[in-house]
């Protein structure tokens, strides 16, 4: 996946850890090498099926490094105007003591906010977007969209407004939620929501904060790497000088990257083509001895001399036949072939 040659504010980034930052609750304590949910209780003023308003943003879609964070912020739909107040605004146009103090405000407000997030982890974000079925980085994110959303209204939240910074067009995207959410009685997905909404907004303040906790904190699951590995990655962008050189110079030839790297891009492809070993695994060696199908089953009196041989040779049932060396790799892994069922 390449994201490089869209239009992207790399924001500078310091991941260095301050002794006395304060850790929101949406961070993590161990490897992330698994996705996970944080969600906070329902606001403690919030009644009983009264009516809420709800906002989508993301954080980290762009980068090579960390996980991609969605975040969801909501309130009483009658005190929309009330969380307004509080000072919201895009958190790609907030310095980062900014955002943490605004995370602080959220926080504070246990009465009247409600906010979760999704955490996607590069590992999971890579084979996504690898597997054979196709599951580019836009379903990802609408699927991941519904499900914080779904996951709010069984909480018992009775959402009637719903507002979303888009990933792709906005209108079908709309149709599309429109059509899971016929509960939901206005459904607003538009193009830099988060700088025309404040409850997206708030959204985004949760998101971009924890994405930044969790790369500031990131602990790698490689053993040794954490006392040696550089920690100066900057921003995390493609196109940034300082994350090509750091991906450059923590790039192993033989395993390639660390778990914080999303393999899938196609910096990290370029990346390996060029200066990664060659890795030939032992199926490769054997592809163009590989028998026939029909060299399985019993001679037919079509059969060709070369097609029975490659029965004979094959066969596990063939009695004087010796052996076939079976390949390293399944002996190396403790495998048997089985025959009774």
């Amino acid at each position: 996946m390449s994201l490089e040659d869209e239009t992207i504010d790399m924001e500078e980034a310091d991941y260095s850890v301050s002794e006395t930052a304060t850790r929101p609750p949406s961070g993590t304590t161990t490897p992330l090498l698994k996705s996970y949910t944080y969600a906070t209780p329902l606001p403690t003023d919030l009644e009983q099926d009264q009516e809420c308003i709800l906002g989508v943003d993301e954080a980290g879609r762009g980068p090579v490094l960390g996980p991609m964070v969605y975040g969801i912020c909501y309130c009483p739909l009658s005190k929309k105007d009330e969380l307004a107040d509080l000072g919201f605004a895009d958190s790609k146009t907030l310095k980062e003591s900014e955002r943490d103090n605004l995370l602080d405000v959220i926080m504070s407000r246990p009465d009247l906010i409600g906010w979760s997030v999704r955490v996607l982890s590069p590992m999971d974000i890579s084979n996504s977007m690898l597997r054979k079925d196709k599951y580019n980085l836009n379903a990802l994110a609408h699927d991941t969209t519904i499900q914080l959303i779904r996951e709010t209204i069984a909480s018992g939240v009775n959402l009637k407004e719903v507002y979303v910074d888009t990933v792709g067009p906005p209108e079908s995207y709309q149709r599309k939620l429109e059509g899971l959410f016929p509960s939901v009685t206005k459904i607003v997905v538009a193009k830099k929501a988060d700088s025309k909404y404040p409850i997206v907004s708030a959204a985004s303040i949760c998101a971009k904060v924890t994405r930044d906790d969790v790369l500031r904190h990131w602990i790698f699951a490689e053993k040794e790497l954490d006392r040696t590995i550089s920690r100066e990655f900057g921003s995390g962008y493609p196109g940034d000088p300082k994350t090509k050189s750091w991906l450059k110079a923590n790039m192993d030839p033989i395993f390639g990257y660390p778990n914080i790297v999303r393999f899938s891009w196609a910096t990290c492809k370029t990346s390996l083509d060029e200066s990664a070993k060659t890795v030939r695994w032992p199926d490769d060696d054997e592809s163009n001895s590989q028998p026939r199908i029909t060299a399985l089953f019993g001679q037919s009196s079509t059969e060709t001399a070369d097609l029975a041989q490659q029965r004979k040779q094959y066969s596990t049932f063939a009695s004087n036949a010796a052996p076939r060396p079976r390949p390293q790799l399944l002996q190396d892994m403790a495998l048997k072939s089985v025959v009774d069922f």
